[in-house]
């Protein structure tokens, strides 16, 4: 062979090695991620040939996404009860955009391909059967999903309120504000699944962000609930004595006068003393909201056992799914995937009060009441209760996880007294639901934009009940409308009204 042919034949073969090992590669290792892709429509179209399973609820088993026959090319298309009610928790299931929510993170059940179901699936070519996919029960309780989504929606909030059970950490509600219904991108008609997406993805309220888990918000006050566990594990308690001045300067540490201009001054709300003495106890501190006691606090104990505080809680985790992913929530810049370090000695004064790089899921701020309610102890959130088969046999239960000690016990109890003053200073003119049930909460009124004083808050609202046998723990948070809004004002009802729902109320 001359040595033209010979490179002509070597080149070729390199050619072909490389169509193999490009072969192998997306045959073999990529085959799993291009089939679970929402966007491959081949295997939608498969999987619309078979019955696609229901979601449920667990407290009255009420579906809340089921299929319907067709007498189109696609055999199935889902049904969404309740479709904006519930479209956190279900997501979605469509022929051109995939799939979101509980479609999305459990296909393979839905559809009756995941492993579990092999025994169905070879049942089912044997007998001849139609094959189905699995069931999924979700924690939700539809009494308390319905009452959280009525009150925002009657008072055209956008935000979004999560509910957890403090023992167990099954979600008993998940809503989001605005929301937008499912049912109209399930369709088989092309045109309306795009005319629905495109009204859902043009809208600048953005419907179709999970502001429970995905939505990432400063958290204000609530946040000095983290710096308080800090505090107590570090041997302080609830009778330490805490900076009053009005205003406290971020460089120097000494007290200020808000009223000089200076934007080195942060401030109480309203610029005033906390309490009546010279300091004020952390009760007190708790129980006024006061910024001052708190950044300072925040200084005095450093950075090191505010981030360790914070990661306690579960802030910072990168890796949290319910079993849908959770954005990360931070105390610290977004950088290169780490968000837990304070940049310098002004930024600590203002994260002790949940401001500057300080972000937070609703779900995480809820996390953070729940584990206060459980006696420290915290609890890995979520979404399922149970996965059945088909023929409504069981697949596998939910069972709770205990993700460690986050405070002691008592220091928990400490904290609880703490939020049970400062539920009682929040309801002195009254609020719903007054004397029904003893709650323990904390408000937070989180400043945002270039030009805080100037722009609407966001407006929270944590807290469990009853206080003393904590049945449920709630995060609230409003994206309000108003400069002078504050979290007792706007979030707080809504937090009350959800608690009761979830104990049996009205």
């Amino acid at each position: 062979m001359n040595t033209p042919l010979r490179k002509v034949g070597l080149a070729m073969l390199v050619m072909v090695l490389l169509l193999l090992a490009n072969t192998t590669y997306l045959e073999v290792f990529k085959a799993d991620e291009y089939r679970a892709d929402p966007r491959n429509q081949r295997v939608l179209l498969e999987e619309y040939a078979r019955q696609r399973g229901q979601i449920v609820s667990q407290e009255n088993g009420q579906v809340l996404a089921s299929v319907k026959s067709t007498n189109d090319r696609l055999k199935y298309q889902r049904v969404y009860a309740n479709g904006p009610l519930y479209a956190p928790v279900t997501g979605f299931y469509s022929v051109i955009y995939g799939s979101k929510g509980i479609e999305r993170a459990d296909d393979e059940i839905l559809n009756g391909s995941d492993d579990r179901l092999f025994v169905r699936r070879l049942s089912d070519l044997i007998t001849g059967r139609d094959p189905r996919g699995g069931n999924v029960v979700v924690t939700i309780n539809p009494k308390v999903q319905q009452t959280a989504y009525k009150a925002l929606t009657d008072r055209g909030y956008r935000g979004a309120v999560v509910a957890l059970n403090p023992k167990t950490g099954e979600i008993l509600g998940m809503v989001t504000t605005p929301s937008y219904d499912p049912n109209t991108l399930a369709s088989h008609t092309r045109d309306d699944q795009v005319k629905a997406w495109t009204k859902y993805t043009k809208d600048p309220a953005n419907p179709m962000l999970d502001r429970a888990i995905q939505g990432v918000y400063a958290p204000g006050s609530t946040f000095k609930l983290v710096i308080a566990s800090a505090a107590l594990e570090d041997g302080r308690d609830k009778n330490t004595q805490l900076m009053a001045a009005n205003g406290v300067d971020v460089i120097s540490g000494q007290p200020c006068d808000p009223s000089d201009g200076s934007t080195r001054c942060l401030s109480n709300y309203g610029g005033s003393h906390c309490g009546s003495g010279q300091t004020a106890s952390m009760e007190t501190a708790i129980e006024l909201s006061c910024n001052t006691a708190f950044a300072d606090l925040s200084h005095q104990l450093g950075e090191d056992k505010v981030r360790d505080m914070a990661s306690k809680y579960g802030i910072g985790d990168q890796d949290l799914e319910i079993p849908m992913p959770v954005e990360t929530s931070c105390i610290g810049p977004r950088n290169d995937g780490q968000c837990m370090d304070v940049v310098d000695a002004p930024a600590l004064y203002q994260t002790g009060i949940g401001q500057r790089d300080v972000g937070l899921t609703p779900l995480q701020n809820a996390m953070i009441a729940a584990t206060i309610a459980n006696g420290g102890d915290r609890m890995r959130p979520q979404l399922v209760e149970k996965i059945l088969a088909a023929d409504l046999t069981t697949i596998s239960d939910f069972e709770p996880e205990n993700l460690g000690q986050v405070i002691s016990q008592g220091n928990a109890g400490q904290l609880r007294d703490m939020m049970l003053k400062s539920e009682q200073h929040s309801c002195a003119n009254g609020c719903y639901g007054d004397n029904k049930v003893a709650i323990a909460s904390k408000t937070g009124t989180a400043e945002k934009g270039v030009d805080p004083k100037k722009t609407p808050p966001f407006a929270w609202y944590v807290g469990f009940a009853p206080a003393d046998n904590p049945q449920v723990a709630v995060a609230v948070v409003v994206e309000s409308r108003e400069v002078t809004a504050t979290g007792g004002k706007v979030s707080g009802d809504i937090g009350r009204m959800t608690m009761y729902a979830a104990l049996g109320g009205s």
